[in-house]
């Protein structure tokens, strides 16, 4: 059995301390064979929360594959954000949307992040078609019977959950990926987990959203999602760092 920690929204710079250690903690005793991580691992892209964040990241000792969310463009600087948005992330960039080619599995990365965008909200999703073609290319080159996750930041459609992502050609984007054969989509953004199955055009694909290790959480203590893959299927386990036991992630059904 495969077994991947799939974890989200850090927010270096308004980390949870405790949740941040409590994850390191079971990755290093449990060995996932490896962590996804969809986004927002800093909290104002400041260079003192990426040099933690790969401090962390650096620790666990397993393969990793890191998303950018919108918390790691740079916020205060508009010189960077526009034409130097990555600069402060070199320190990570071997991690950062790499994907990953494990035994049965594909996780294969779409960027949903955007410099601006033409509504005052930039922290919201888009996905551009350069960004899906990129991905849908990767996507075509994953051999025959394996798996496929994307990995975004951003919920494609609106998962339900109190924060919302509201993802520019996010609903088409889902429809490309499920045609090209994506068995799932691994998200973060909301700070809550869900794993709904959606129906495209007659095709279920997975969106499954991870909560979050910062102090910014909404409904759900600091969390994670273990993901156990055999024989071509796939479970989704929520792990809460609380007294309460480990349990599978309630999966919803969307049309």
């Amino acid at each position: 059995m495969m077994r991947l920690f799939h974890v989200s929204d850090v927010h270096f710079g308004r980390e949870d301390a405790a949740a941040v250690a409590w994850f390191g903690g079971l990755v290093k005793a449990e060995q996932p064979d490896a962590v996804i991580m969809t986004g927002d691992l800093t909290m104002r892209a400041r260079r003192r929360e990426f040099s933690a964040g790969l401090a962390w990241l650096q620790g666990l000792g397993v393969p990793v594959t890191v998303e950018v969310g919108n918390h790691d463009l740079p916020y205060f600087n508009p010189i960077d954000r526009f034409f130097r948005p990555y600069r402060r992330m070199r320190k990570i960039e071997r991690m950062v949307e790499q994907p990953l080619d494990l035994p049965g599995v594909a996780i294969v990365p779409l960027v949903t992040t955007a410099r601006a965008q033409w509504r005052l909200n930039w922290s919201k999703g888009k996905v551009s078609r350069g960004a899906l073609d990129r991905t849908l290319a990767l996507l075509a080159q994953v051999p025959a019977g394996k798996l496929v996750f994307i990995a975004c930041h951003h919920p494609l459609v609106e998962p339900e959950t109190r924060m919302s992502a509201q993802t520019h050609n996010g609903a088409a984007a889902l429809r490309a990926l499920a045609d090209a054969g994506a068995d799932a989509v691994l998200t973060g953004h909301v700070h809550d987990p869900f794993d709904i199955a959606h129906s495209v055009d007659g095709t279920m694909v997975r969106m499954i959203g991870a909560g979050t290790l910062s102090e910014r959480t909404r409904t759900t203590p600091p969390s994670f999602n273990e993901i156990r893959i055999a024989d071509g299927r796939f479970d989704v386990l929520l792990r809460t760092m609380t007294p309460a036991p480990d349990r599978p992630l309630e999966r919803e059904r969307a049309e």
